[in-house]
């Protein structure tokens, strides 16, 4: 009981930090990408709590900055079912990163932490590229006519959301490296692992 109260209360902190981190950048970068999407470090919570508590978390977490998104009118919604795909099921799929969750603490606890880095760099990789395939399939279907004359829609699409996607990725992967190359104690202590990383870290 005491472990989902934990899990609960870090699933909203965290989502509620992703959709601040979200709203600051899309102000600097709302210009550059007019129809959603921009580069930020939103993600970064939802994959700190997909390493935390695996699936589960990250699922959990992401859904609710994308319903936060929605109910803060933050999102740019042009129809029901692209408003799904762009920000709940968007935000939801990066969640899957947490399939490496016990693998990267297990590599930690053994020492080596070289190999934990790589997996939490295919988590990023993994959670980034989910949540490009929902933009790029809105793009495709909601937001062709903003393709210019004789691109094809997929391309257009492709490049749009590839863009700001694949700098998120880069950007993601850096960041949640450092952070748990120097602040691992704090970042991997959760209720479920506690006995064993007091006894190890």
């Amino acid at each position: 009981m005491k472990n989902n109260v934990q899990m609960m209360v870090e699933m909203a902190v965290f989502a509620a930090l992703a959709l601040l981190l979200d709203m600051a950048s899309n102000f600097i970068f709302s210009r550059i990408w007019p129809q959603g999407g921009s580069v930020s470090i939103a993600m970064i919570p939802i994959f700190i709590m997909a390493y935390r508590w695996g699936i589960k978390g990250g699922v959990v977490s992401g859904l609710l900055l994308g319903v936060l998104q929605i109910i803060t009118g933050f999102a740019v919604i042009s129809h029901p079912v692209q408003g799904i795909l762009d920000y709940p099921l968007a935000f939801l799929v990066i969640g899957a990163a947490g399939v490496f969750a016990r693998i990267i603490q297990k590599n930690f606890l053994q020492g080596s932490r070289s190999r934990s880095y790589l997996y939490m760099i295919a988590g990023v990789f993994l959670g980034s590229f989910l949540r490009f395939i929902c933009h790029f399939i809105s793009g495709i279907v909601f937001f062709g006519s903003y393709a210019p004359k004789g691109q094809p829609v997929a391309i257009y699409s492709l490049v749009y959301n590839g863009t700001y996607m694949a700098i998120n990725f880069i950007i993601s992967a850096i960041i949640v490296v450092f952070l748990y190359s120097t602040a691992h104690r704090v970042l991997f202590k959760n209720a479920m692992y506690a006995k064993t990383y007091s006894k190890h870290l």
